[in-house]
């Protein structure tokens, strides 16, 4: 092997390397496609089996770019083959070999889902050549529109989840700053049940929810989307602290039929006019206050989890004084069940009040924006969980 000189321009690149299994039952039949691949020019690995079971482990256990299959196995037969294969291997290029007086079949293996096919005893070389590097070329090409349009519709209903999870907060006169974030565990999941939302009442107290379904996927965001609706509904029409989360976990029980979910939540109630946070925690941790000497845990009372023990919980309220200027932060354990850095040490509260107090002072947006993407660069993707923050600032001075 030649390796270039230093500053002399690269070679072209090598020609792709197909990976090909022959599903065919006749040695004569198989040799012959065999050596003709050899005179393609095509780089090739080529598998050879004779029965579709056989085929089945090697489809399971390798990628397969292409797959040369004969009509007659002695499993299987037809179009009926094709459809096998293409149940086993969805997004494979399929390539049907028929007999020279099948003259339908190879209509019907098109037909069937199969990218094309070839009439054994008038295969060449150029031709075979053709059709691998056209068949692979096109079932490559649907693959990728499949999965444009898999991550399209993702788009479209993580957009839909967003809505009912993280709404538009509802305030009227309030100078409270309302920062709110929502990523799900992976670049590519669905929203799973994390939910927040933010409503002034008519007396000008700020009422806030951050809740976490347990679970991840459609089944938790939905239930998530119907538990944050019906807080926002409830607290509209006047219900508060204890007697609100009885009613959610009335509605938690109902809505989430025989699947084993519960919810923990944090209610907050900010009155701007009394300098005091008014909390509620459902399995919830406690929030985060910000003040000029930095940021600590508010210490407050727990409640159990909505759904654990149903019509036994007991929902302790908590007022907690507020500085004049200060924030409050609300954040669901996506931001600190991650890892704490290269170690098997999780993030925690301790970790994530650490991080904070070194970051430096900046608007609310880019500081949770910030806090996210710190938490995350220290877990490196090892631990997947949704997560959801809300911040809520103020200044009575």
């Amino acid at each position: 092997m030649t390796t270039p000189a230093a500053g002399s321009p690269a070679g072209p690149p090598p020609d792709p390397l197909y990976r090909i299994l022959l599903i065919e039952d006749d040695p004569a039949d198989a040799l012959l496609v065999e050596e003709i691949l050899h005179d393609t020019g095509l780089r090739f690995e080529l598998t050879t089996r004779t029965t579709l079971a056989h085929a089945r482990a090697v489809i399971a256990a390798s990628e397969v770019d292409c797959i040369l299959l004969d009509l007659h196995l002695p499993d299987v037969s037809g179009t009926g083959a094709i459809a096998a294969v293409r149940e086993l291997a969805p997004h494979t290029a399929v390539i049907v070999l028929t007999g020279l007086s099948e003259k339908q079949a190879g209509s019907e293996a098109m037909t069937a889902g199969a990218q094309d096919y070839l009439v054994k005893g008038r295969v060449e070389a150029e031709l075979l050549h053709r059709t691998i590097r056209y068949a692979v070329y096109r079932s490559r090409t649907e693959r990728v529109a499949v999965e444009a349009e898999k991550a399209r519709l993702r788009v479209a209903e993580n957009a839909r989840l967003e809505r009912g999870l993280l709404p538009q907060p509802i305030l009227d006169t309030s100078t409270v700053t309302v920062t709110n974030r929502y990523l799900p565990g992976s670049e590519r999941a669905l929203l799973g049940g994390d939910f927040v939302d933010v409503v002034e009442g008519d007396d000008g107290r700020l009422h806030a929810v951050v809740g976490d379904v347990s679970g991840h996927g459609p089944d938790a965001a939905a239930v998530g989307v119907c538990l944050r609706i019906a807080w926002r509904a409830l607290i509209l029409a006047g219900h508060r602290g204890a007697e609100l989360l009885h009613l959610m976990e009335r509605i938690l029980i109902a809505e989430r039929g025989s699947l084993p979910l519960f919810a923990t939540c944090t209610l907050l109630t900010l009155d701007q006019r009394a300098s005091t946070a008014t909390l509620h925690l459902a399995g919830h941790h406690e929030p985060l206050l910000t003040t000029a000497e930095g940021t600590r845990e508010v210490a407050a009372e727990h409640g159990i989890a909505l759904g654990i023990a149903p019509n036994l919980g007991a929902w302790p309220a908590t007022v907690a004084p507020l500085p004049a200027t200060g924030a409050l932060t609300v954040y669901t354990d996506g931001l600190t069940e991650g890892y704490s850095g290269a170690g098997i040490e999780r993030l925690g509260a301790e970790g994530l009040l650490d991080l904070i107090n070194s970051l430096p002072p900046t608007d609310p947006g880019a500081h949770v924006d910030r806090l996210i993407k710190e938490t995350q660069a220290l877990n490196a993707g090892r631990h997947t969980d949704d997560l959801a923050v809300l911040r809520l600032d103020w200044d009575n001075r």
